[in-house]
């Protein structure tokens, strides 16, 4: 008998030109929903001389304005709600650090829907019914636990609801319970690497063979070190929580070629981070979501600040999405050089006698900024193999970026560890 689990679902199984039509019609029924019931849409439309009804193709969305977090901080807590309060399920917010937390609301449907996609992210990266799933993203006002939790029940999944932290239990579950799948952040992932080696287990002897990773930017050699180390699939999870959670993009097992975006629900654009102007499909520029079928909280054009491109589908009809390179607020500008931490970390892992945890330190030094690559040594790096791969990290990011740094190789488990994102860049210009 056939698993229906194993199907893709009925909007998996669009063609191109069945896609077009329904983005359009989906579309166009979203900014009316916006203009309607969201006076910052309203009068962000108003101001721009737009009008729903403006939009009768997907090329006319380029003449909306942009959404950004500062609107959403400045709506808060409500305003950019689309439904009375009473229709309200669930709110989820971001982690408010750097200000005020942006606020999401969902309606019953919304929950259903962000369930569905994440149903169907899981069986995109090679999930089951009936496969066991440890979910090892933090619960709360996150969107991660809650998001992967309903998505992979709603596969028809065991969930081991694990969160974040008390990592040597985390390793003692996985041996117990013996899961198929994890749901974590890639910098945690490496967390729990550590801990394994460290009880003297082999990662390699577990039940897992798909990790589903996911909230941070996170490179090729990575996937590389955690599928080595723990001879399983890492595959790509794609979200935010503004846009709705984890699940608006997949990456599919059999390719590992870039996130499949679900389009059915979410429209993409690509556009220079500067200028604002959509870039043609393929150039690499900051990512904008325009929600298609969201009940409580439409966003139109919403800057995610993720740099990425698009590309054809493959093993869906979507379009893809290149790994997040890194965030355009999260660029350093250092002496006139642009540097991403993801440029970093390549060579970090790729650095013998360093473990894969590091950290950016920005100070400045008279009228210069200075920056110190601080990396953890693996346990059985002697004092001659730290001073080595201080000295390979330094010309590394000499010669392939262009820039000189400061390197430090410090204690195993020194640096700060994050259960869920990982603190990349610290910065002390300012003290």
């Amino acid at each position: 008998m056939t698993d229906a689990g194993n199907l893709p679902d009925e909007g998996e199984r669009l063609d191109e030109g069945a896609l077009r039509v329904l983005q359009r019609e989906r579309l166009r029924a979203s900014l009316r929903h916006a203009y309607a019931h969201v006076p910052f849409y309203r009068e962000s439309f108003d101001k721009a001389g737009v009008h729903p009804d403006d939009c009768r193709d997907l090329g006319d969305l380029s003449r909306f304005p942009f959404t950004t977090k500062a609107d959403l901080r400045a709506n808060y807590p409500y305003g950019m709600f689309a439904v009375p309060r009473d229709r309200i399920r669930r709110i989820h917010a971001s982690s408010g650090t750097t200000g005020r937390p942006t606020i999401v609301g969902y309606t019953d449907d919304d929950l259903s829907l962000w369930a569905d996609l994440v149903a169907r992210s899981l069986r995109a990266a090679g999930g089951r019914p009936g496969d066991t799933v440890h979910v090892a993203y933090g619960y709360g006002l996150f969107t991660g636990g809650l998001g992967a939790h309903y998505g992979a029940e709603r596969l028809g999944c065991t969930v081991i609801p694990a969160s974040g932290g008390m990592t040597s239990r985390q390793v003692r579950l996985i041996q117990d319970l013996e899961p198929r799948i994890i749901m974590v952040t890639p910098s945690y992932m490496l967390t729990l690497l550590d801990e394994f080696e460290r009880q003297g287990v082999d990662p390699r002897s577990t039940s897992l063979r798909v990790g589903v990773f996911g909230a941070e930017p996170w490179t090729e050699r990575m996937r590389q070190e955690i599928e080595e180390r723990f001879a399983i699939d890492a595959v790509d999870i794609y979200g935010l929580s503004e846009v709705i959670g984890p699940g608006v993009a997949q990456e599919c097992v059999e390719t590992k070629d870039g996130l499949h975006i679900w389009e059915d629900h979410f429209y993409p654009e690509i556009v220079d981070p500067v200028t604002g102007e959509v870039l043609p499909e393929g150039e690499e520029g900051e990512l904008v979501f325009t929600s298609l079928t969201k009940e409580a909280m439409p966003v139109i054009r919403y800057r995610t600040r993720d740099l990425t491109r698009l590309l054809p589908g493959t093993a869906r009809v979507f379009r893809r999405m290149r790994k997040v390179t890194g965030r355009s607020d999260d660029m350093v500008i250092l002496r006139g050089v642009n540097l991403f931490p993801t440029q970093i970390e390549e060579i970090v892992l790729r650095t013998p006698g360093v473990a894969p945890h590091f950290q950016l330190r920005l100070t400045r030094e008279g009228r210069l900024d200075a920056l110190t690559v601080r990396a953890e040594a693996r346990p059985d790096a002697t004092p001659e193999d730290r001073a080595a791969a201080a000295r390979a990290v330094a010309a590394a990011v000499k010669d392939g970026i262009g820039v000189s740094v400061a390197v430090e190789i410090v204690d195993p488990e020194s640096l700060e560890r994050s259960v869920g994102k990982i603190r990349r860049i610290v910065d002390l210009r300012e003290s």
